[in-house]
């Protein structure tokens, strides 16, 4: 197995535009979430790219960056647009499809959701169970 990371992201969100680029201590949010990725040491790590500014911030911190069509509808599209253009031969596989907006993501975690891929499954979640720290509304005064 060849593992890859594909981290897409673009300028052009509606709730926080240009949000990769992002100021957290001086980084862009989107270097942050590279060196993560390039911490859990699971394969390679490439960002794919909707603009240019974005490509500018991973090369100039040293990463790997692949321009994609910045009209592509979701981040999906834009990671397989990158592994055609990055891995035309297909010498990759699995692929783990990192959020961009994931700055302080556990490397760990990355490690945990590459394993079932590395079994033979096609897919892999990673996911975290939501507990309710509120009262019961039993116990809430009317």
């Amino acid at each position: 197995m060849n593992p890859i990371i594909i981290i897409p992201a673009r300028l052009a969100s509606v709730r926080l535009p240009n949000k990769p680029l992002a100021d957290i201590g001086g980084l862009p949010m989107i270097v942050h979430v590279m060196r993560r990725a390039l911490q859990a040491e699971v394969g390679l790590v490439v960002v794919a790219c909707g603009d240019r500014a974005i490509a500018d911030a991973i090369e100039t911190a040293g990463g790997k960056a692949v321009m994609t069509d910045p009209s592509l509808p979701s981040g999906s599209d834009r990671v397989f647009e990158a592994l055609e253009v990055f891995d035309p031969d297909a010498s990759y596989d699995p692929i783990i499809n990192l959020q961009g907006d994931m700055p302080i993501i556990d490397p760990n975690d990355i490690v945990k959701v590459n394993t079932p891929l590395l079994q033979g499954f096609d897919m892999g979640t990673l996911a975290t169970e939501l507990k309710d720290n509120q009262k019961n509304d039993s116990n809430i005064t009317k």
